[in-house]
């Protein structure tokens, strides 16, 4: 019996794109969001790129980061930039509000949202200011 896997259950690349793209749209126009968009290019479509296939994989589809950039690694790849407690609740307002968006159910809301929690979380590399 083939296991069942998030990214199947939210919709494979079309959900996961779309959960991106609503994802980096609340990070452009939310003020609340302003410190963690400083932290960008210009253009964010590199980063929209990283995420999305960094999330293919993540929730159990193709491994496109991997195969394009290696191992994630992401507190490594995270160091060089600043990222607080108040870092890591401006991600997860934009991926809360995006999640919203994206059609699912409930309960792998929930799912989703506690894991990137705990991921966000992770990322911290600075005190408290």
């Amino acid at each position: 019996m083939t296991e069942i896997t998030p990214y199947q259950l939210i919709g494979g690349e079309a959900a996961i794109r779309s959960l991106v793209d609503r994802f980096y749209f609340y990070m452009e126009i939310l003020p609340e969001a302003a410190d963690i968009r400083a932290m960008h290019a210009p253009d964010l479509s590199g980063a929209k790129d990283k995420l999305f296939k960094f999330l293919s994989g993540w929730l159990g589809g193709p491994n496109l980061y991997i195969e394009e950039f290696g191992h994630p690694m992401l507190r490594r790849r995270h160091f060089p930039f600043k990222i607080g407690p108040a870092e890591r609740d401006q991600w997860m307002l934009c991926m809360n509000r995006a999640l919203v968006e994206v059609a699912m159910s409930q309960t792998l809301r929930s799912k989703l949202r506690e894991a990137l929690q705990h991921l966000a979380t992770h990322m911290i590399n600075q005190d408290s200011a």
